[in-house]
């Protein structure tokens, strides 16, 4: 369904809050990963492997999360979602060993990958293409709002009530969400994907959706849907760039912290005081990436071109995060750090952006899955490698593995761009008018 423009935007703001919970229970670990890691007797290899264990169960969740939010609808979706990752961000605060806690995150991973599937498909329904860009970006920002708020505001409960009190605090916010969307969501939002009426479909197909948001469209078996993305390139050339790109995310999400506390000899409070500074910077990479796109094509150029020109931007900017394995000093550390996770960014949200122009609405949460799914496989395996790299305390090594994946991954994104051209997926029913022209 397609809400009113008041409601487009009251939802989009509840997914901002919703994104930042999901990142504040996500960064909690990291935050105070030294000091989980004294209390609990972990070697830095457990620690890595429990960063595997919450990216294992992320990527396998997230291939389901879409076909399930797509089946459910996102009010019915998003209520589950949340409520399992909020019980499982306070199952954190009562572990006693390294097996329990990575027990804890894999729950959480298997709860938290439907925040972005719901995401999508809201985007996808409720607002234009000149919009989504910027849609994505502000819902989205509520992730790195998130993991700028976690180094003071975990770092601050964890020095006055104790480390478990963060993950009890954190997923108790969650739960208070849920009752703001069950209250918010407009009803007709409950009906499933199967019982959507003929009406509907006729508005798909006489609405472009480029023009305007898409309207549901009649749905599809899992078998077919599977079936379809299966046999699509475009699909598995985004899903490779992701894969590649976002290790470099997941590195200064999980190991960020670490370094400086570990390399760089900061203490807990000091990290809580400066850390949040490299993820405001990939706020303004969140809101601006999709500014830049949509002002292109508001200029006349096509909305996938639009989102490539900006991603080819950001892939040259990121390389720079190569520089600190220089030691440079804090500030300029900082400064390099700041760089690599707004590039990031906004490579990530015109990634996200694209594929909501190729693909018809009825498919994009399963799609969106997927490509999910390869951002959380490529977390994993980097985990592992970054595990190993900085079991000795020297992190030079990564930081100059991770300058060399954004290049890698626009010319994947660019390979995607020439196989939508072959594309059956975006061809098939009402929105193949509207996947046509987003070829530009």
């Amino acid at each position: 369904m397609t809400g009113g423009r008041n409601t487009k935007w009251v939802l989009l703001a509840l997914l901002f809050f919703s994104t930042v919970i999901n990142y504040l229970d996500r960064q909690a670990l990291s935050i105070l990963a030294t000091t989980i890691q004294a209390d609990l007797g972990m070697s830095d290899l457990e620690y890595a492997r429990v960063v595997q264990v919450f990216l294992f169960a992320y990527a396998a969740a997230y291939v389901m999360a879409g076909r399930v939010t797509d089946w459910l609808g996102a009010r019915v979706a998003l209520l589950l979602f949340v409520g399992w990752w909020s019980l499982a961000n306070i199952a954190t605060g009562f572990v006693r060993s390294a097996f329990e806690l990575g027990a804890a995150r894999f729950a959480l991973g298997l709860g938290e990958p439907g925040n972005y599937t719901v995401g999508t498909k809201v985007v996808s329904e409720q607002f234009p293409a000149p919009q989504r860009g910027l849609a994505l970006g502000l819902y989205t920002a509520g992730a790195m709002i998130g993991a700028t708020l976690a180094p003071p505001l975990i770092g601050g409960i964890a020095l006055t009530y104790g480390w478990r009190s963060a993950f009890w605090i954190t997923g108790v916010a969650g739960l208070l969400w849920m009752i703001a969307w069950y209250l918010v969501y407009p009803r007709p939002a409950r009906q499933t994907a199967t019982a959507v009426t003929a009406a509907a479909t006729a508005e798909a197909v006489a609405t472009p959706a480029l023009d305007t948001p898409a309207a549901p469209a009649p749905a599809v078996s899992m078998k077919g849907v599977w079936g379809r993305l299966a046999r699509d390139r475009t699909v598995w050339a985004l899903v490779a760039s992701r894969a590649v790109a976002d290790p470099v995310w997941y590195f200064y999400l999980f190991w960020f912290p670490k370094y400086l506390g570990d390399a760089r000899g900061m203490s807990l409070a000091a990290i809580a005081s400066l850390a949040w500074i490299v993820y405001v910077a990939a706020d303004i990479g969140s809101v601006g990436g999709g500014l830049i796109s949509g002002r292109l094509v508001k200029r006349g150029m096509s909305p996938v071109r639009a989102r490539l020109t900006t991603m080819i931007g950001a892939a040259c900017l990121a390389p720079i995060g190569m520089l600190v394995a220089l030691h440079p000093p804090i500030p300029l550390l900082l400064a390099l750090a700041c760089v690599v996770t707004f590039a990031h960014l906004t490579y990530q949200i015109n990634l996200t952006a694209m594929t909501v122009d190729l693909f018809p609405s009825r498919y994009i949460a399963s799609v969106a899955g997927l490509v999910g799914c390869g951002s959380a496989l490529g977390g994993m395996v980097s985990a592992q490698v970054v595990g190993h790299l900085v079991a000795d305390g020297n992190f030079d090594r990564a930081f100059v593995l991770m300058a060399f994946l954004h290049p890698i991954a626009v010319l994947l994104a660019w390979t995607a761009l020439r196989k939508a051209k072959r594309s059956r997926m975006t061809l098939v029913g009402p929105d193949a008018e509207a996947v046509a022209a987003a070829r530009g």
